[in-house]
């Protein structure tokens, strides 16, 4: 099968979206089908305001129709809301084809964020955007719930996985400092709500992995905390290694991809009781998942590296894959 997959969110990006689809387009073709990204690489482009590492394609639609008519695909999936994920939906619209479609990041939580755009209206545009798909793919059990309350229909669950060879238990000496040691790995973003971790009155180390818009900022504010840039994945599992809690501040992801990798190294979560959190960790005793999060920090440092490990190894980027093959559709 040859499967066309749009997406806004690409490398160089580093987050959950890009890796998500990096890690399909691989399986795809493990499994013997033909994988074709559309990216703003292909397009001239402009830096998205208020966060310029985000491309935004300019007047896509005749090279989006180009493309697609050119690779003849099987199936279409519009993986993201933004400039080619609308030229590829109008493109499907126009010629009455089938196509897919996936909720991956809570677009209206952060344009509220950045520029206090009410949420309803977003989510107004945004169940617009995915009405006419066959299939609105969801990482999580509460994604669904909250976008069904919300009016969104043909919803279907798609789950995530780990790279649990590149994400393992090892040696542990990467940071020298003052333990214990609490990570967060993830951009520097308002939306991650990174300040909530930053305040804490912690025993040891705070350090913060990753690139965004408030990094210059929040190294003024808070210089007693490391920051460090992006890395790549081996780089990363060293950090994940070396900490004794990984802390997930945010309110609003749909999944946290991070945590699975933090868990897979062997280093418990601390996070808010929140959609993401509530999927991934639960109640599986990998993690802490409390309204004070300094509490949950605290009783983290208490789970067994070995048991956040074992319930890592049951998530498979594997099973990822065949549940998205099994939610495509056919283009005609």
């Amino acid at each position: 099968m040859k499967v066309m997959i749009v997406t806004d969110a690409w490398s160089p990006q580093v987050n959950g979206v890009v890796t998500t689809l990096g890690k399909i387009g691989d399986g795809l073709r493990d499994l013997g089908h033909e994988a074709r990204f559309l990216t703003p690489q292909g397009f001239r482009s402009i830096p998205c305001p208020t966060y310029p590492e985000i491309r935004l394609s300019l007047l896509p639609f005749a090279g989006v129709s180009q493309e697609i008519e050119a690779f003849a695909p099987d199936a279409v999936h519009i993986a993201t809301e933004g400039p080619l994920g609308m030229a590829a939906r109008r493109y499907c619209l126009a010629r009455k084809l089938a196509f897919t479609t996936a909720f991956h990041t809570r677009f209206a939580e952060y344009v509220h964020a950045r520029i206090r755009i009410p949420v309803d209206w977003t989510y107004r545009w945004l169940r617009g955007f995915h009405a006419p798909s066959r299939a609105v793919m969801v990482p999580t059990p509460s994604v669904r719930r909250d976008l069904q309350a919300r009016g969104f229909a043909n919803t279907v669950d798609w789950t995530r996985g780990v790279d649990t060879e590149t994400f393992c238990p090892g040696e542990r000496d990467h940071l020298t400092d003052t333990p214990p040691i609490f990570l967060y790995v993830g951009r520097v973003a308002v939306e991650k709500n990174l300040e909530a971790f930053l305040e804490l009155d912690l025993p040891g180390s705070k350090w913060v992995v990753g690139e965004g818009p408030l990094r210059a900022a929040l190294e003024r504010k808070y210089p007693g905390v490391r920051f460090e840039g992006i890395k790549t994945p081996a780089e990363l599992a060293r950090y994940y290694r070396a900490a004794d809690v990984f802390v997930f501040p945010s309110l609003t992801d749909t999944f946290g991809l991070v945590m699975l990798e933090a868990l897979a190294c062997g280093t418990p979560v601390a996070a808010f009781p929140v959609p993401g959190p509530l999927d991934v960790i639960g109640d599986s005793g990998a993690g802490v998942l409390h309204e004070d999060l300094a509490f949950a920090c605290l009783g983290a440092l208490n789970i067994s590296r070995d048991k956040a490990r074992r319930y890592a190894e049951q998530f498979s980027w594997c099973a990822s894959v065949e549940q998205f093959v099994r939610n495509l559709t056919p283009i005609r």
